[in-house]
């Protein structure tokens, strides 16, 4: 379906599974390795207009049916998907997560960005950084086989966001400031970039209207976010990883080799360019 005064897309899958599913997602492309889209999927489930808890995602995973709550952040991506075998559960989690994804507390303070992005930190003398997103991406990027695969990743697709690290790459997240994180924010949560997706025996009536709800409070944008397909290319790349010093760096080399190999429309590729590899 689409929404008549925004043009956001509903996919709706009925049936009869009792386990109904939400999720509203947004097309996020960076142009950096910030980690921008990543530190905006926390920071909009840190309290919202009508659920000005400092943390409702932990309250909902205390007190909620839910089968499943998250949210994701993917390079081209950002989706907030629900789930729960309860009607009136199921109802609320939408709620909240419209909520927080439409009305979130960012706007009222710099405080949850410098919170789950990046803040300075004094110890004693020493000057460091901090935050949420920085330290999970630490522990992320202290692995070698994510260092190689970000690198291949920047090599092979320069031109396009797949080329940027979208959970951040630590030593790029402190550039990234409070007015381009408002202003990510602000380009792309938006209803007509949104998609949204139901699954199972949902009380529809009750779920498209609430839906409405949310979606009829904006006007419609006609901006598109559209992905420019990279242009295939020969290229080498040499990169370093972290070893401790008892370990020294004999033996510690390695060789990655990358192909593009198609598409993401041709599906059958896909797959068996995922076989081959495994």
């Amino acid at each position: 379906c689409r929404h008549k005064k925004t043009d956001a897309k509903v996919v709706l899958m009925e049936n009869e599974d009792e386990n109904k599913v939400f999720y509203i997602g947004f097309r996020t492309t960076p142009r950096e390795s910030t980690g921008v889209s990543h530190i905006l999927e926390h920071s909009v489930l840190c309290g919202s207009k009508n659920f000005p808890v400092k943390d409702p995602f932990v309250e909902l995973v205390k007190g909620s049916l839910n089968t499943f709550l998250n949210a994701m952040t993917y390079p081209d991506k950002t989706v907030y998907p629900v789930a729960s075998c309860n009607d009136k559960d199921f109802q609320n989690l939408m709620h909240v997560y419209l909520d927080a994804v439409f009305y979130p507390n960012i706007y009222n303070t710099d405080m949850t960005f410098r919170q789950e992005g990046w803040h300075y930190e004094l110890e004693g003398e020493n000057l460091s950084y901090n935050g949420v997103v920085f330290n999970e991406m630490k522990g992320a990027m202290s692995s070698v086989d994510e260092v190689i695969m970000e690198g291949m990743l920047a090599a092979a697709y320069p031109d396009t966001c797949y080329g940027y690290n979208s959970g951040g790459d630590p030593r790029v997240i402190p550039q990234l400031t409070y007015e381009q994180y408002m202003s990510m924010y602000n380009r792309y949560y938006h209803p007509s970039n949104s998609r949204i997706w139901l699954d199972g025996a949902v009380p529809l009536d009750r779920v498209l209207t609430m839906i409405d709800e949310y979606l009829s409070r904006f006007e419609r944008s006609d901006e598109k976010h559209v992905i420019a397909q990279q242009v295939p290319h020969a290229c080498e790349k040499t990169q370093y990883y972290e070893v401790s010093a008892e370990e020294g760096t004999d033996n510690k080399a390695m060789l990655s080799l990358g192909k593009i190999v198609g598409s993401w429309k041709d599906v059958v590729r896909c797959y068996a360019g995922d076989i081959l590899a495994d």
